[in-house]
């Protein structure tokens, strides 16, 4: 007899035409100020790296976030309304909800990511060792569209919990942040929870670090992100033309991740663009902001969420913060 756990069911939010995918990528390439969006990072190779990576000793953020949970998970947990929906927000291969679940009992999973293969195959981790809860993957760029109405719905009497860690909300500028935010309170009603994580401002030398590490894992994930707009694209990007680079910038208090050209080169683009890079000139890949308590706690208030609590670690380097509508 087959006594395999079922695969999870997975919901495919994205639309049947990525034409205006494609065509975000091709702008943000044509601008003055070449840019390709962070979340194009994230094909299986790109998923993968950025696993290897959070494990490294400069990559404070996942370790130091990780230390925080530990220490005050209890604490955490009590907070937590009781058979929650537990919304996984980019859930990668879910080892952050997977550490959750020995102090929370939610009524469901929802893994929500970009990657439907890859988040499928991580909620069937999690189905096989707690067989008796449902998970669902939602293959969604929920940083354009957040639309999970319908499927929280179906266990209208269960509040959303969502779960946005390892400071991916710095990935995005005050605006766009605000918004996204904004579209998590509309999923939230009045009981509904935002558990999130933001980088904190901390010593230059730290920050920079984090994002130049020695084994060079966070290079070849910046790099491969070239192949994945060569398969998108049809572009003929060649990854050993760039070179990685990451610099703090004090005025806009973010990581500026480049892909800096070595060489003169012409990049064709698809059928119908060509555009040309000087031998310095520079792709921005990511956005990293570094908040402050006091400025994230603002955005939160703005974005409708005012009750908050905050939970650090001992040098202040990171932060956990939970965040509710007014009761």
């Amino acid at each position: 007899m087959n006594t395999a756990t079922p695969l999870p069911r997975l919901e495919n939010l994205l639309p049947p035409d990525q034409a205006k995918e494609k065509q975000q990528l091709l702008d943000g390439l044509m601008q003055s100020q070449a840019s390709i969006n962070p979340k194009f990072f994230y094909d299986e190779i790109g998923c993968q790296l950025f696993t290897r990576l959070c494990d490294l000793e400069e990559y404070y953020p996942t370790r130091t976030e990780a230390g925080i949970l530990r220490h005050y998970a209890d604490e955490i947990s009590a907070t937590l309304r009781p058979q929650a929906q537990w919304v996984d927000l980019g859930c990668g291969d879910c080892s952050k909800t997977r550490s959750w679940l020995q102090h929370f009992s939610p009524s469901r999973v929802i893994g929500v990511d970009i990657a439907g293969d890859y988040i499928r195959a991580c909620l069937a981790n999690i189905a096989d060792g707690y067989p008796d809860l449902e998970c669902v993957g939602v293959v969604s760029d929920f940083t354009r569209r957040l639309d999970l109405k319908e499927l929280l719905a179906e266990e209208a009497d269960s509040p959303p919990v969502f779960f946005y860690p390892g400071s991916s909300i710095g990935n995005f500028d005050r605006n766009q942040a605000l918004r996204l935010l904004r579209r998590i309170r509309e999923h939230c009603g009045q009981r509904g929870q935002l558990l999130i994580g933001a980088d904190l401002v901390k010593p230059l030398p730290v920050m920079e670090a984090a994002y130049n590490d020695s084994q060079g894992l966070t290079a070849a994930f910046n790099l491969n992100v070239l192949q994945v707009v060569n398969r998108l694209l049809q572009a003929d990007f060649n990854p050993d033309a760039f070179e990685h680079s990451a610099v703090y910038d004090a005025r806009n208090s973010r990581i500026e991740m480049r892909l800096i050209a070595t060489r003169p080169q012409t990049v064709r683009l698809g059928s119908s663009a060509v555009r040309q890079f000087r031998c310095g000139e520079y792709i921005i890949t990511e956005h990293s902001h570094k908040y402050t308590p006091a400025s994230f706690g603002l955005l939160l208030a703005e974005a409708g969420f005012p009750r908050q609590q905050m939970w650090t670690d001992a040098r202040g380097w990171f932060g956990i913060f939970l965040a509710e509508p007014n009761a």
